[in-house]
């Protein structure tokens, strides 16, 4: 399973959270990114639906698969 960390920083003059390369939106406060973060990571972890996923690659190719709707990732939050 994989693990995904949601990291609590200074951004544009404010605070966000960062995952990965992707940043939220810029909060006020470090409590309330902190908040957004808790919420976000858990809204991760919660299962969903199992769906038939279709797409085409940048082969061209077309693939449908798969995906357990409760194949969810492990999350935390590193303030």
């Amino acid at each position: 399973m994989s693990e995904i960390t949601y990291h609590v920083i200074e951004h544009d003059g404010g605070y966000a959270y960062k995952v990965g390369g992707t940043f939220s939106e810029t909060f006020a406060s470090h409590d309330e990114a902190l908040d957004a973060a808790r919420i976000a990571a858990a809204e991760q972890r919660r299962p969903g639906s199992t769906e038939t996923i279709a797409y085409q690659d940048s082969q061209g190719r077309s693939h449908v698969e798969t995906a357990s709707g409760d194949d969810r990732p492990e999350t935390k939050v590193d303030d």
